[in-house]
Order: C-alpha cells, then sequence, then structure tokens
C-alpha cells in the first residue's frame, strides 16, 4: 500500500500533471461561482476533450474539477445569498448576513480553510477505507455485482426528490437508452432505426450535455439576470475568518467526518450533509447561539463538510462503479474514456496507484483551490455583476464544440438537441433528470453482469445467499423511498384538513355569538 502511494506521488508530483490540476481547478471554481451552472454542466462539457489523454493526466483533470466546485460555490452565497448549487445551501443562512453587516472577507475566509481541511481530510478517509474495502470488493462475483447494479438503480428513487416511482421509471429509460447499437454478446442492431450513426451507441458525453447543460443555458438566456446587483468590497476580513476556522477546529473535524461517511452513501450529496452539520453544530451551542444571524460557526460547519463528501463519494464509485451523485456518474463516463474500469478491479494490486493518485490530486487540488480563492476573493467579487446573455454565448459554443469531439459528425448534434429537447421538457414537468443519466451508466455494467452470470451459474445464482441478502436490500432501499414520499404527500393533507377544521370551529363559534347577539337583542327590546 505505502509503495502505491509513493508510486502515486511520483507520478502525480510532475509538472505536466501539476498543470492540469490546476486547470481543473480552475474550471472547478469558475463553474462553481457561477450560480445555475455547477459542476455537472462543467464535466459535462469537459467530457469530450479528454479522450486521448493518459490515464493520470485525465484523473488530474477530472479530480481537479470536482474537488474545489464546493468551494466556488462559497463566493455567490456569501456575497448574494444565492447558492452556486445546491451544496451552498446552508451556507447563504450565516454568510449572506455576515456579508451585509460588512464581514463578507471574515465569512469567505473562514469557509475557504475549512473547505480545505474538510477535503483534506476527505482525501485521508479515502486513502483508510481502501485496505478495509479490498477484501470485500474482491469477495464479488457477477452476481453480486448485477445485484449491486439494481442497487444502483434502487437508490435514483432517493435521488429523486420526492418523486421515487418517476425516478426509477427514469432510470429504466436511461438502461433502455444504453443499449441502443450493437449487442456486445451477439452483434445484434438494436433501436437504430436504420440510422448508421446508432450502431456504435449513444455517446455518454452527448446524453450528459443534453440532459444537464442545454436546459441550464435555456434559463440563462430567458431570465437574463444579472448574478447580482452589486459588489461587495472584502476588507481584511479573510485571516480573521482563517483564524474563526482553526479555533473552531473540532466542529471543522466533526463536520468532515461526517461528510466523508455519509459520502460513501449513494443519494445522500452534499445538501443533506452540509443541512445536518449545519442543524448538529447549531443545536451544540448553548451560549450566544447566534445561527441564522451570522454567526461564523454557521459558515464552518457546512463548509467543512461540503468538501469532504467527495472522498467518501469516491468509495462506491471507485470500487463498485455506483456512482453517488451526477456529478460522479459523468466523472465515471471520463474514466471510461480513459480506459480506467471502475468496479472490483480497481482494489487489485495493479489499480491502486490510479486509486492513490486520486487521493493525493485531492490533497493538491484543494489546496490549490484555497490559495486561489483567496487570492481572488476582489476580482471574482466583481465576476457576479456579469448579465446572464454575455455569459451564455460563451457557454453555448462550448456546448457545441463539446458535442462535435464526440465522433466528429452531424449526428452528434441531433442527438445532442434530442437529449436537449427531452431534458427541457422533463424540467418543464418537474420529472427528475439525474436518474436517466445514472440508469444510462449503470445499464452496460448490469447487462454485461447479468450475461456473464446466466452463462455461468444459469438461474443457480438467483438463490445464492449474498443475492438474496442484496435483493432484500434493494426492497428496503425502494420501501424507504415510496415511505417517505407517503409522508411527504400527508403533510399537506393534514394542513388542509387543520384549516378545513379550523375554518369550521370559527364558523360555528360566528354562528353562536350572532344567536347569542339576537337573543340577547330581543330580550333588550323586550
Amino acid at each position: 500500500m505505502l509503495d502505491a502511494a509513493a508510486e502515486a506521488f511520483a507520478v502525480i508530483f510532475t509538472l505536466d500533471r501539476m498543470m492540469w490540476i490546476l486547470i481543473g481547478v480552475l474550471l472547478g471554481l469558475f463553474l462553481g461561482i457561477m450560480p445555475g451552472i455547477g459542476g455537472v454542466v462543467g464535466m459535462s462539457l469537459l467530457l469530450p476533450f479528454v479522450y486521448g489523454m493518459d490515464p493520470y493526466s485525465g484523473v488530474a483533470l477530472l479530480i481537479g474539477i470536482i474537488a474545489v466546485g464546493q468551494t466556488g460555490d462559497t463566493f455567490p452565497a456569501v456575497l448574494i445569498g444565492v447558492p452556486g448549487s445546491s451544496g451552498g445551501q446552508a451556507t447563504i443562512m450565516d454568510g449572506y448576513p455576515m456579508a451585509r453587516r460588512g464581514e463578507a472577507g471574515r465569512a469567505l475566509g473562514a469557509a475557504f480553510l475549512a473547505s480545505m481541511i474538510g477535503g483534506i481530510l476527505g482525501a485521508v478517509f479515502l486513502f483508510a477505507v481502501l485496505p478495509v474495502a479490498r477484501p470485500l470488493v474482491l469477495s464479488f462475483g457477477s452476481p453480486e455485482l448485477f445485484m449491486m447494479t439494481l442497487f444502483g438503480l434502487s437508490l435514483v428513487a432517493v435521488l429523486s426528490k420526492g418523486a421515487p416511482a418517476k425516478g426509477v421509471l427514469v432510470g429504466l429509460v436511461g438502461m433502455l437508452i444504453s443499449t441502443v447499437g450493437l449487442a456486445p454478446a451477439s452483434t445484434d442492431a438494436r433501436f437504430v432505426f436504420d440510422w448508421v450513426y446508432l450502431y456504435n451507441g449513444v455517446s455518454l458525453s452527448l446524453v450528459a450535455l443534453g440532459i444537464f447543460a442545454i436546459p441550464e443555458l435555456v434559463e440563462l438566456c430567458v431570465e437574463n439576470k444579472k448574478i447580482a446587483k452589486s459588489s461587495e468590497k472584502l476588507s481584511g476580513g479573510i485571516v480573521m475568518g482563517m483564524k474563526d476556522t482553526m479555533r473552531n477546529l473540532p466542529l471543522v473535524v466533526h463536520g468532515s467526518s461526517i461528510g466523508s461517511v455519509l459520502g460513501t452513501i449513494p443519494g445522500i450529496g452534499s445538501p443533506v450533509i452540509n443541512w445536518l452539520n449545519y442543524g448538529l453544530a447549531s443545536s451544540a451551542v448553548r451560549k450566544n447561539n447566534r445561527f441564522g444571524r451570522g454567526d461564523v460557526r454557521g459558515v464552518i460547519a457546512p463548509e467543512a463538510g461540503n468538501n469532504a463528501t467527495e472522498g467518501g463519494q469516491l468509495v462506491p464509485t471507485m470500487l463498485f462503479g455506483i456512482p453517488s451523485s451526477a456529478t460522479t456518474a459523468i466523472m465515471l463516463g471520463g474514466f471510461v474514456l480513459l480506459g480506467i474500469n471502475a468496479g472490483p478491479s480497481m482494489a487489485e494490486e495493479e489499480n491502486l496507484p490510479i486509486m492513490l493518485a486520486m487521493v493525493w490530486t485531492l490533497v493538491i487540488a484543494n489546496i490549490m483551490g484555497t490559495a486561489l480563492c483567496i487570492a481572488l476573493a476582489s476580482p471574482v467579487s466583481k465576476m457576479t455583476l456579469i448579465p446572464a446573455r454575455r455569459v451564455a454565448p460563451f457557454l453555448i459554443a462550448m456546448v457545441m464544440l463539446a458535442a462535435f469531439q464526440t465522433s466528429l459528425q452531424w449526428g452528434d448534434y441531433i442527438v445532442l438537441l434530442v437529449f436537449g429537447t427531452l431534458a427541457f421538457v422533463m424540467k418543464q414537468l418537474k420529472w427528475p433528470r439525474i436518474p436517466l443519466l445514472i440508469g444510462f451508466v449503470l445499464g452496460p455494467a448490469a447487462e454485461g453482469y447479468f450475461t456473464v452470470s446466466m452463462s455461468r451459474f444459469g438461474t443457480d445464482w438467483l438463490t445464492k445467499p449474498s443475492v438474496l441478502i442484496l435483493a432484500a436490500i434493494i426492497v428496503a432501499a425502494l420501501s424507504l423511498a415510496l415511505w417517505q414520499q407517503r409522508r411527504i404527500n400527508l403533510v399537506p393533507e393534514m394542513v388542509q384538513e387543520k384549516i378545513a377544521a379550523q375554518s369550521f370551529v370559527e364558523s360555528g363559534t360566528e354562528k353562536d355569538r350572532n344567536v347569542s347577539e339576537a337573543v340577547g337583542g330581543s330580550e333588550r327590546h323586550e
């Protein structure tokens, strides 16, 4: 393990790999700063450009982006009260009030250092969990891995934001789309509609661009809003904020630990983890609790868990091939383009250096990202004044170029338009889009593992204890999602019933009052 870590260190700490990390960090910060764009769109844009890169350089670029995207969205969350992504929502609670009273620099300094420490601790967690996870992962055969892909599909119910049935249905559609092209076992053409272009299947990069980039760009162009109305002046409070973080180091470690551990559970995501950290920090403070009114601890707690989540999310993504979020799903596709096949093989001796290269990249990217954020804090605050329509042409050009890089055919644009239109309609109808991408990513793996299981074991593998246990877990995950949805649906009904009951009581009281007044009036008349 230590030899592999030393080998990965030597490979990553070269001038060209460090440059790729820097490029990834700069892109990740830029995308994080711009609300409504985020790391998902950025990863989608860059996916076609990793073709031809060597695996370590590709890892440096992709990990560099996801490592600091959450750090970048601290800027809009603090300066203008708008999260760059859903992961920055909790930071607004105290970061924006601090900015309004002239302490934006302090809030940013505290957030940047907490994010850096959290990111490094997340990388340490990934390094520490590898020796423990290896025996478990290597004991899995094709039947267990097939069930794990179904488990990953069942988790889209959790990712569907209150619509588990829709999420599973969309995930199955994504799996169906992944079968377009020649079947791997029989080479039969499936769903090609006599179009030669589709014989090679649908590209993941085009699906990702269509699902995420197109709807967001349309929204940017239609709204044409400035990101902020005015630029907040930053004072020398950044150093003060960093000192605040060091004074609250136990809070940072606690938040990072929660982010790392819960990040390993697909579907949890940064928003849940950050709100949990915020709530726990608020409840733990008994004296001078100013949470929600500009308490620096309300910035430190969620930001510590933000970047730590990335280290935890790489555990199921790389060792089981199950993406934990939309960003890791796209990253998984990027690794496929680099020749890196996520799954149990990543725990084998020959693949440990590439896994540990990810650990080193997380550490370096977080340090780079924090240094850049501190250096660029003042000019970045002015970027929030750029109208959306000035940013949109640049992003549209990037999307078109990225799409054409896929296969250099006009069919790329047709497929992009189809998925972009589909995603726009889904967004308008409030259907979840993330499950479509996850189903598309999991589809080929599920088909491959199922084919191998049937050819080796027939139907006997269905009665294996490990398969039955995983099946029970899948049923439990789906049941939990449906139960949560039922509770969500019951709340409005209960509120309506309460309002109706209150209205009935009030109307009854009003009638009694009117009767009493009438009786009293008649008595006085007599």
